[in-house]
């Protein structure tokens, strides 16, 4: 799956996040380094949120 993520460059390198995931941000010193990162924490967030949703009960609906 493929996300869209905003890289920002700081004086320390790059802030990195990822606008379809509040609050899902990393860094990394080079643009690389950032994308790997974010991919990492893209990951961690993913799993996080499907364990706080395990044992919901949960429909999808379609829009459009």
């Amino acid at each position: 799956m493929e996300y869209p993520v905003k890289l920002i460059e700081t004086e320390e390198g790059f802030a990195v996040c990822c606008p379809a995931l509040p609050g899902c941000w990393s860094q990394g010193r080079t643009e690389a380094e950032a994308l790997e990162n974010i991919r990492d924490a893209i990951a961690e967030y993913l799993a996080a949120r499907a364990e706080l949703r395990e044992g919901e009960r949960m429909r999808y609906v379609t829009v459009g």
